[in-house]
């Protein structure tokens, strides 16, 4: 049996003792690179991983001149997008440039942070992102049209109410709650894609490449793909997404001359607890499993 074989098996008993669906892919960074995956293509539900892919597409938007990334926004409260971190939580109007609403939706994830770059850039210029880049299966939505179909499905005033319902294990989530046809959606496999594009400078200008490096490497969250190496000398950058009872990481793992890794693991739990720490380290000996497998080889 081979090691990609074995760990593939690993994975799949990793998530089952987490009580835990999940949708799985590592590949080498590198043309070629050796690669496994659990249900890697099946669509899945981003959660906030959608915010990597406005990340790229918003520089490659300043490589082709038509965004300067210093040019400020002014984000009033009355009109920001919900969210537990960054502006979605402060009280008065803030002005921040580009790159700094990128930095704030990238490391603390935050949701208006995100929404107001998807207005800059339009949704169609990250459509056309992602397609340049062959992810045919990834779509990207707001972030606030994510919660107000969530609220009008739940029948509950405003996205605030929408996530605490989401949050709780004795009231059954909609159908549509979890379901990628309906909001930001991709496949493991197209996020490590985009992740070794990033890494190998082809996703946009080496600038660029290096910009979204750099703030994946900031992310504040290290619970989940992070926590499964544990060791100074080891490098985790990431993008994490929650909602409900979904778990998800998108990474690269790079050990000190070694070829990089991109991961990408996608959880639903079986139940939607806001805290749930066995679903992160589930997702961070997944990353363990994976990352070993493709760096022995067979």
């Amino acid at each position: 049996m081979s090691l990609a074989t074995e760990a593939t098996a690993e994975i799949r008993a990793v998530l089952a003792d987490a009580g835990v669906r999940g949708w799985v892919h590592a590949r080498m960074v590198g043309d070629g690179g050796a690669e496994l995956g659990v249900r890697p293509d099946e669509p899945v539900t981003m959660a906030s991983v959608f915010k990597l892919p406005v990340l790229v597409a918003l520089v490659r938007a300043v490589d082709a001149g038509d965004l300067d990334p210093r040019a400020t926004v002014t984000v009033d409260p009355s009109s920001r997008t919900h969210g537990p971190t960054g502006l979605s939580v402060l009280s008065d109007p803030v002005t921040m440039s580009l790159r700094d609403l990128a930095t704030s939706m990238t490391t603390v994830s935050d949701n208006a942070a995100a929404d107001v770059l998807l207005d800059v850039l339009g949704p169609a210029r990250v459509r056309t992102a992602m397609a340049e880049l062959g992810l045919a299966h990834t779509r990207v939505e707001r972030a606030d049209a994510t919660f107000a179909a969530l609220a009008a499905e739940l029948g509950v005033r405003d996205p605030t109410a929408a996530a605490a319902r989401l949050a709780d294990p004795d009231d059954p989530p909609p159908p549509s709650a979890y379901d990628p046809v309906l909001g930001s959606a991709t496949t493991a496999r197209d996020m490590t894609t985009l992740l070794a594009a990033v890494w190998r400078d082809t996703a946009a200008s080496p600038t660029g490449c290096a910009f979204v490096r750099r703030l994946l490497g900031l992310q504040v969250s290290r619970a989940r793909i992070a926590s499964g190496f544990p060791f100074d000398e080891v490098r985790c950058s990431g993008k994490t997404g929650t909602l409900g009872a979904l778990r998800n990481e998108v990474g690269v793992v790079e050990f000190p001359g070694e070829a990089p890794v991109a991961v990408a693991v996608f959880t639903l739990a079986a139940r939607p607890e806001r805290v749930l720490p066995r679903v992160d380290a589930a997702i961070g000996e997944v990353a363990r499993l994976a990352v070993t497998a493709l760096r022995l080889g067979d």
